[in-house]
């Protein structure tokens, strides 16, 4: 398995470490629990080094990033992103992503993990316009600072005013003594940045934040804190809510998936789908019996199977268990009784809106 630059730093911690898309990485360290409680109401730090991040560059840049994309990078200005999907020719998500405009010809693509050399490869396949493309994986290493607490942690480690930088905006800078780019973005639901560096900067960096981080209740926190808090914000995971059979229309993403930009990879397929409806959709589910529904179970009503869950936990901040899943449509309006089958037996839930948990709402801390 590859290992990130931190993963010393990860054994000294005592971290429960784990195989995910062929890296090994810290499970938890405390527990997911205190660690997903430290993010909603303090601050925690993130390992996310086995992100994979894609440059393209030159005159044709732009060219290449709309084409392979869904949303109109062309309203980027220098220093901001945008959260946007790949998609083939049938429709179907090749990848979820977040594309930051870094100069004026030059962006970058932050992937996911297990997508990062075949979203490469995809990107290569259709770059017709020659723009300059550039795996930056191996020389880019990535530490994300979570929580209502981030600002006040890192705003005497860097070099500008981070209140000047909003969200989703990303600037070059310094955190103490590293160049870094500083990026305002998230996937935990909560206010946070990410901060991206040279793999021999990272531990200097890990350990500064730390340090730093002691007077505000700071948290190593790991992959499974990670994916609670992203589920609690209602944010879809790439190989569960999103993959090759599912379209931005039954993910009901379209708001990424910009039609008037001009052609662009799925775009005919995509429309198709929007005109003839969806089957499925994916729908929040919250649990009214003492239940945990997981990946793979199956959703029904009145015993008939009507769809299956995609991400299920138990939410320490919320004190009842959540999911998310494909159903089709006629059930996928809010309120909307059904069951989620576990080991034979039904278990009764209800469709809910998502987010399950907005930034400010009230935070259940568990017992140390």
């Amino acid at each position: 398995m590859m290992r990130t630059p931190l993963y010393e730093e990860h054994l000294r911690l005592g971290a429960k470490m784990t195989e995910f898309a062929g890296w090994e990485m810290p499970l938890y360290y405390s527990g997911i629990g205190r660690e997903v409680s430290a993010v909603r109401s303090a601050v925690g730090v993130f390992d996310l080094s086995h992100m994979g991040e894609l440059i393209v560059s030159g005159p044709e840049a732009l060219e290449l990033v709309q084409f392979v994309t869904t949303n109109d990078a062309s309203r980027l200005e220098i220093g901001q992103a945008q959260y946007t999907l790949m998609c083939d020719e049938n429709g179907g998500i090749v990848d979820d992503l977040v594309v930051y405009r870094l100069e004026a010809d030059t962006y970058m693509l932050v992937v996911n993990a297990v997508n990062a050399r075949s979203d490469f490869l995809w990107i290569q396949e259709y770059n017709q316009p020659r723009a300059d493309c550039r795996d930056a994986s191996d020389d880019t290493a990535l530490v994300a600072v979570q929580g209502p607490a981030s600002r006040d942690l890192l705003g005497p480690l860097a070099g500008f005013d981070l209140d000047e930088l909003r969200r989703f905006r990303v600037r070059r800078g310094r955190v103490g003594d590293i160049d870094t780019w500083i990026a305002r973005t998230s996937y935990t639901g909560e206010d946070g940045f990410e901060l991206y560096c040279s793999p021999s900067d990272c531990g200097t960096l890990w350990r500064l934040v730390l340090e730093q981080g002691q007077a505000f209740g700071v948290e190593p926190a790991g992959l499974g804190a990670r994916d609670v808090l992203r589920l609690e914000a209602g944010y879809p995971l790439y190989g569960q809510e999103l993959t090759r059979t599912t379209t931005p229309v039954d993910a009901r993403l379209l708001w990424v998936v910009k039609f008037a930009k001009g052609d662009f990879l799925g775009k005919k397929a995509i429309q198709q789908a929007e005109r003839r409806r969806p089957k499925r959709l994916l729908v929040g589910v919250e649990a009214i019996e003492r239940c945990v529904p997981r990946h793979g179970y199956d959703i029904a009503v009145n015993g008939v199977h009507v769809g299956y869950v995609t991400s299920g936990t138990f939410s320490p901040t919320l004190g009842k268990a959540i999911a998310m899943g494909y159903v089709e449509r006629r059930y996928a309006e809010q309120g909307a009784g059904v069951e989620v089958e576990i080991r034979g037996k039904p278990c009764a839930c209800r469709v809910v809106r998502t987010p399950f948990y907005r930034a400010g709402e009230a935070v259940r801390v568990p017992p140390k």
